[in-house]
């Protein structure tokens, strides 16, 4: 890190990736790092990339900074700019004003697309990979996490903060705060302890819940269905139900001799997608998928007509993982 930071800074970065906790840490050294060359209250600007335009942004990185050597402009959700808000900031980064640090901030965005391939070009250390841990690996990353607090955790406790708060970076961070602020002793922290200090927060994704159902997992299914915010009943039984043919399909598939890589081509999906369809397909015989692709189709029926919404996904869901 001590390398990095004597290196030139250069005119923009990109930090991208799903760790919001990562990308608030890259946020404050760079801000320390210009803090030392003056004072940032006077030479800082923030925008949401959802709601501003290019030209704000072009505007504001070439404007000459006050009694400092460089300027920081923010761009937050930098992945939600429109086409000529991304043409804008292309453009300026062709011929960028050397006063000024420009951070773009996404959670997602493609490498092949015209902003991350502009901001990479620009040299090696241009672009910050703030990922998320894969979520095998999320149970040692928040046991690695509680040092920076004080605390160790035990195994069962980091499993059961994650599934009380979910795996956003920051949230997890501020309960392993409230945990070490509690906290007595030497010992590890333990399962009793989180059960009694966190309360059960959490939001699942839509993709969870689906690979859940994938997986024939009717427990798990039906205690993420409470938890999944971001999609109605309706939206989760289609996503369900594509899932199913899918199966189908690697299932078909499979009886001939097939392999992964040809159900990804007959899906058209890269390979790493459909890497657990083989061993999901064969949780299901081929009458129980066709009678929940057929009973699908009455569940949106009942939906339509007046059933509530929750009860008919919830009775579908045990009707199609039961065994």
């Amino acid at each position: 890190m001590a390398n990095k930071q004597e290196k030139e800074l250069l005119p923009a970065y990109l930090v991208v990736g799903d760790d919001a906790l990562k990308r608030e840490a890259v946020m404050k050294r760079m801000r320390m790092r210009l803090e030392k060359l003056g004072d940032l209250s006077f030479n800082s600007d923030t925008f949401d990339g959802s709601q501003c335009s290019g030209i704000d942004i072009v505007s504001a990185c070439n404007t000459v900074p006050f009694a400092s050597q460089k300027r920081l402009v923010q761009v937050n959700a930098a992945d939600k700019l429109r086409k000529a808000g991304v043409d804008a900031v292309c453009d300026y980064l062709k011929n960028a004003n050397t006063t000024t640090v420009l951070m773009l901030l996404a959670e997602k965005l493609a490498k092949n697309t015209k902003l991350y391939k502009t901001v990479s070009s620009l040299g090696a250390d241009a672009v910050i990979d703030c990922a998320q841990p894969k979520s095998y690996k999320m149970q040692a990353h928040v046991r690695a996490m509680a040092p920076t607090h004080g605390i160790t955790m035990t195994d069962d406790a980091a499993a059961k903060l994650i599934e009380l708060v979910g795996t956003d970076t920051v949230r997890l961070d501020n309960e392993i705060k409230k945990l070490a602020s509690a906290h007595r002793g030497s010992d590890a922290v333990n399962v009793n302890e989180v059960i009694a200090l966190v309360a059960d927060t959490s939001v699942v994704k839509p993709w969870e819940f689906v690979d859940a159902f994938a997986a024939r997992n009717m427990v798990k299914c039906l205690n993420y269905l409470p938890k999944v915010g971001d999609s109605s009943p309706i939206a989760l039984l289609s996503m369900s139900t594509s899932k199913i043919r899918e199966l189908m399909c690697a299932q078909s598939l499979l009886a001939s001799g097939g392999s992964t890589a040809q159900i990804a081509s007959e899906l058209g999906v890269p390979e790493w997608k459909v890497k657990n369809h083989a061993q999901w397909a064969r949780r299901f015989s081929e009458s129980d998928l066709r009678r929940a692709l057929i009973s699908s189709m009455h569940t949106e029926q009942k939906m339509k007509s007046g059933t509530p919404a929750d009860a008919a996904l919830r009775d579908w869901v045990v009707n199609t993982l039961a065994k």
